[in-house]
């Protein structure tokens, strides 16, 4: 069995002894991405082997997820969602816990949620942003610096966070609270907006339960075969105690819990016990007048028989960790795609395994082999992709290599769909600074019915 060293090596020479030494790669055209694979959904589905216990949590769970928020129930007063106001709206592809919906796989409206929003429902005044479209992605939006008094930008004041794109402003039932929209014209003609699609949420458990050792140890591995290839990567961080982060485009979130309670006060405006106050813009105060409910809105109460019944956050975290890692279409090692995949280096920061440690949570998350396909560090991926936003230790041009299991049936790819298909996707991560360029220099150089092979490879995953 050939090393990942001797592979890289094998790999370079051949593009070396083919004269390409300090010629920009060449790109084949031909490549087609067949799109999002049909036939059976590869995802959704729970875990083996869960108590009956466990499995009525993670079906409740799921119900919660795909539940509308009403206001002044809680939405608000800023928000992301579409017009069901749900978790499971933005998180729908291929499956509840995916990614962004496309026009044909969405499960309620048929197309992007949130250029669907009924602005004037309930007499609410929201505009749909100019980069929401009905065939584009969910996104939301951050923005990379806060501005000065005359308008310009501050570039020695970064904010880099979620700027929420709808309010609950002119709403029939809301007589107090009165908020604009950001300034989206402004913010895109500056060029200091910057996009995420929602990350899937399949196999959440074992990701939750790889030990921060078996992360590093995979960081430490095949060190000479990155260092030729120019891959380094690192740990996102919790400043606190210290252990890995991988939740999230950048890796930023710990936990599931922390995932889900984070978004729900962020994309629907929902306090929780995890972030207990009415979440204003950034960098602004929110008025009084729309801090409408005692906070956190989205808490765990005792019943009247003093069982414990748990919050949405709680249940969330619980659905999201007792769903079953992605199916692949045909199973691992059969296809010669991989082994291209593994020649070029794409293994090197796509991990195809880790190993998860014991668990009492399930079995079947217990020391288990877990497919992701990332080595859950961050890495440098240019300034083609960078998005100006710093979270943790990952800088604004660093990302975390995104878990490849379930990628045969994404409608849209890398953090802020750009791509729709997976030659586009391979193509930029070409970039200035990128720790891929060598890799896809690689890619490219491959012969046409190789490169093929990756991609059908990929859309089986």
């Amino acid at each position: 069995m050939k090393t990942m060293l001797t592979v890289v090596l094998v790999a370079m020479c051949a593009c070396l002894a083919a004269g390409t030494q300090g010629q920009s790669p060449a790109v084949t055209t031909a490549v087609v991405d067949p799109g999002p694979r049909g036939g059976s959904i590869g995802a959704g589905g729970f875990l083996p082997g869960l108590t009956a216990a466990q499995l009525a949590q993670a079906q409740d769970g799921a119900a919660r997820f795909v539940e509308t928020e009403t206001f002044p129930g809680g939405l608000g007063p800023f928000y992301n969602s579409g017009p069901f106001k749900a978790c499971g709206e933005c998180h729908a592809q291929p499956a509840i816990g995916g990614t962004s919906p496309s026009l044909t796989a969405y499960p309620f409206v048929g197309q992007n949620p949130q250029a669907t929003v009924d602005y004037n429902a309930d007499g609410a005044i929201n505009i749909i942003p100019p980069f929401i479209t009905p065939d584009g992605p969910v996104s939301e939006m951050r923005l990379k610096y806060f501005h000065n008094a005359d308008g310009s930008l501050n570039t020695a004041m970064p904010d880099g966070g979620v700027h929420d794109l709808f309010t609950v402003t002119g709403r029939a039932d809301n007589t107090t609270c009165t908020l604009a929209q950001p300034n989206f014209a402004e913010e895109l003609a500056l060029g200091n907006a910057s996009f995420r699609i929602p990350t899937p949420v399949f196999g959440l458990g074992l990701i939750e339960n790889i030990p921060n050792e078996a992360i590093i140890t995979n960081m430490n591995a095949n060190p000479l075969a990155k260092l030729l290839l120019g891959i380094s990567g690192h740990t996102n961080t919790n400043p606190n105690d210290g252990t890995i982060t991988r939740f999230g485009w950048k890796a930023q979130n710990k936990s599931g819990l922390v995932f889900a309670g984070e978004a729900y006060n962020v994309e629907v405006g929902v306090s929780n016990e995890l972030f207990p106050t009415e979440r204003p813009m950034p960098g602004s105060v929110l008025p009084a007048s729309c801090r409408i409910n005692p906070t956190p809105e989205d808490t765990s109460n005792p019943s009247l028989a003093g069982v414990q019944v748990l919050s949405d956050i709680e249940e969330f975290a619980a659905f999201m960790r007792d769903l079953a890692a992605p199916a692949p279409s045909v199973p691992l090692g059969t296809m010669p795609g991989q082994q291209v995949f593994n020649e070029v280096g794409c293994a090197l920061c796509h991990t195809p395994v880790l190993v998860s440690g014991p668990s009492s949570e399930a079995t079947a998350i217990s020391n288990a082999q877990v497919n992701l396909f990332s080595d859950l560090l961050v890495h440098n991926l240019g300034v083609g992709l960078a998005d100006g936003v710093t979270q943790g230790t990952a800088t604004g041009q660093e990302f975390r290599s995104a878990p490849l299991w379930g990628v045969g049936q994404r409608a849209f790819l890398l953090h802020d769909g750009r791509c729709t298909t997976l030659p586009c996707a391979i193509q930029a991560h070409v970039s200035q600074g990128s720790e891929a360029n060598t890799v896809i220099g690689l890619f490219n150089h491959r012969s046409p019915s190789d490169q093929q092979a990756l991609i059908a490879f990929l859309r089986s995953l």
